[in-house]
C-alpha cells in the first residue's frame, strides 16, 4: 500500500504559490560547447538553437546581471548557483574568480555556494586549488571502469577518456576538494551495476547520482550528428540506440540497493535511494523527477536565454532573455508554475492508481514517451524498471522510516537485515576518523568505539 495520504491538491498548489520565492537555475556559460564529443549527449545539438554563432561565452556584463538578480530574487539564506556546460573550464580560471568577486559584491549577507560539474579531463593543480579555495563543490562525469566508461564518453577524435577522468579525481583529492560523481546508465553499463558501484567507492565518491539515457533523435537529413527531439515532438522519432532498457535499468536500481543496504546505508549516499525514502516518509525527494510537481530548476544558456528545465532547452520551452525579463519574474511566471503542475496534471489514470506513485510520481515527463497498457499516451519509459526497483525495497524503505519515527538511525537496517537473514557477521572496525556505521553523523572514535559490537 501507498504509506502516504492522498493529498489535497488545491492545497498543494496555493501553498507553491505562498511559499518564500526560491529557486535554481543551472547556467551553462559556455553554451553546448565542449572538449568531448559523447555519443549520448543531449546538449552538444543546442548549436542549432543559435545558427551562425560562434562564441558561446556568456559576456561578463550579462553574467553580473544574472548574479546579482539571481541573488536578490532567493528569499532563503543560503544561495547555490550551479555551473554546466558544455564543459565550463574551457573558459578558464580567471573567469571564474570573477564569477566569486561578483558574488561577494552583491552577496547582503547571504551564504553563497557553488556548484561546479565538469568531465574532469581539464583539471590541474590550478582548478584544484581554486576549487579548495573558495569551497566549491565539484561534480565529476564518470560512467564506471574504464570499459564503462569510455564506451560513449568520447573525446572530439574518437579518442578515449578515461585516464584523463581519473587523473583529474587523483587531483582532486591530492588538493581535498570535495566531489560528488554523475554516472550515465547507458544501454552497455547497465549490466554491470555492482561494479560500478564498487568503482565509484573505491575513487571516494562519497555520494552518486545515476542519470538514466533516455533520448530519442529524429529522422533530419544532412546532419552529422542526430538531433535529440522535444518531449512534444509527435513525428517520426524513435529511442536511440545508447537509451537505458526499463527492465534493465530497474536491474541495475537493484543490484547496487541489495550492496548498499546490506554495507553502507549512511556511509555512501545514492541520490535516488535518498529520494526514496524521504517519499516513503512524506518529505520533499529532494529532487525534482521524483517530486510530485516540478519547475524550481530553470536553465539558463550563455546569451542568457531561459527556458523551463535543463531537460527542456527547446523552442517550447522558451521563459525569455533576462536582458528584457527580470529573472524572477520568468521563475514565477504563470507559464512555469503550469509548467511545473502539469508534471501531476498530466498523469494518466493507469499512473494515478499504481501502487508506486508515492515514489515515482510518473519521474520526468519527459520520458513520458509510451502508451499504457489501456493505450492511453503518457505512461514513462522507465515504468517497468522502476516498478521493480521501488516494489523490491519497499520492505527496507518500511523499517527505516521505522526507525526514523522512533528517533533511531536508518543505518540499524544493515543489522536488521543480517538478523532476519541469520546471518552473524561482527561489523568491521572502521578507522578512528571515519563517520560512524550508526548514522549519527559523528566520528566513530566519539560514537561507538566502545560498544561491544566492535570489542575484539
Amino acid at each position: 500500500m501507498c504509506p502516504l495520504p492522498k493529498s489535497n491538491l488545491l492545497f498543494t498548489d496555493a501553498l507553491k504559490m505562498q511559499r518564500p520565492t526560491a529557486f535554481n537555475v543551472m547556467v551553462k556559460p559556455t553554451g553546448p560547447v565542449c572538449n568531448l564529443n559523447c555519443t549520448y549527449c543531449y546538449y552538444l545539438d543546442k548549436k542549432k538553437l543559435y545558427p551562425g554563432r560562434n562564441d558561446f561565452k556568456l559576456p561578463e556584463d550579462l553574467l553580473e546581471k544574472f548574479i546579482k538578480e539571481y541573488i536578490e530574487a532567493q528569499q532563503v539564506p543560503v544561495v547555490t548557483f550551479v555551473w554546466q556546460g558544455g564543459e565550463p573550464t574551457l573558459l578558464g580560471i580567471e573567469y571564474f574568480k570573477k564569477i566569486v568577486e561578483i558574488q561577494k559584491k552583491y552577496s547582503a549577507g547571504k551564504n553563497i555556494e557553488n556548484a561546479f560539474q565538469t568531465n574532469g579531463t581539464r583539471l590541474d593543480d590550478d582548478w584544484c586549488k581554486f576549487f579548495t579555495d573558495n569551497k566549491i563543490l565539484v561534480g565529476i562525469s564518470i560512467d564506471g571502469e574504464e570499459h564503462n566508461h569510455d564506451r560513449f564518453r568520447k573525446t572530439n577524435s574518437g579518442g578515449p577518456t578515461f585516464k584523463k577522468v581519473m587523473k583529474g579525481i587523483e587531483l582532486l583529492h591530492r588538493h581535498k576538494v570535495e566531489f560528488n560523481t554523475l554516472s550515465v546508465v547507458n544501454s552497455y553499463n547497465v549490466h554491470y551495476g555492482t561494479e560500478t558501484y564498487r568503482f565509484l567507492k573505491k575513487i571516494g565518491s562519497g555520494f552518486m547520482q545515476f542519470l538514466p539515457a533516455v533520448e530519442r533523435i529524429g529522422d533530419i537529413s544532412g546532419d552529422d550528428r542526430p538531433s535529440v527531439v522535444s518531449p512534444v515532438y509527435n513525428q517520426k522519432a524513435v529511442v536511440t540506440d545508447w537509451s537505458v532498457g526499463a527492465r534493465d535499468y530497474g536491474k541495475f536500481l537493484i543490484s547496487i540497493f541489495n550492496e548498499w543496504v546490506r554495507n553502507d546505508v549512511a556511509r555512501y549516499y545514492v541520490q535516488i535511494f535518498d529520494a526514496t525514502l524521504a517519499n516513503f516518509v512524506g518529505e520533499m525527494p529532494g529532487v525534482c523527477i521524483f517530486s510530485e510537481t516540478c519547475g524550481d530548476a530553470l536553465a539558463m544558456e550563455h546569451n542568457g536565454d531561459i527556458f523551463s528545465c535543463d531537460h527542456y532547452v527547446f523552442p517550447e520551452y522558451f521563459l525569455g532573455n533576462i536582458n528584457d525579463k527580470s529573472l524572477a519574474a520568468m521563475a514565477t511566471s504563470q507559464e512555469q508554475f503550469d509548467f511545473g503542475v502539469s508534471k501531476r496534471n498530466s498523469l494518466p489514470s493507469f499512473c494515478l492508481r499504481c501502487e508506486v506513485r508515492y515514489a515515482c510520481h510518473g519521474e520526468c515527463p519527459k520520458h513520458r514517451i509510451i502508451n499504457t497498457p489501456d493505450g492511453k499516451p503518457g505512461l514513462n519509459y522507465l515504468c517497468e524498471g522502476y516498478k521493480m526497483f521501488f516494489k523490491h525495497a519497499e520492505p527496507y524503505m518500511e523499517f527505516m522510516a521505522k526507525e526514523l519515527k522512533a528517533k533511531r538511525a536508518p543505518a540499524n537496517v544493515m543489522q536488521w537485515l543480517r538478523n532476519k537473514e541469520n546471518i552473524v557477521v561482527k561489523p568491521s572496525m572502521p578507522n578512528r576518523n571515519d563517520p560512524c556505521p550508526c548514522g549519527s553523523g559523528k566520528k566513530f572514535k566519539n560514537c561507538c568505539a566502545g560498544s561491544p559490537l566492535y570489542k575484539v
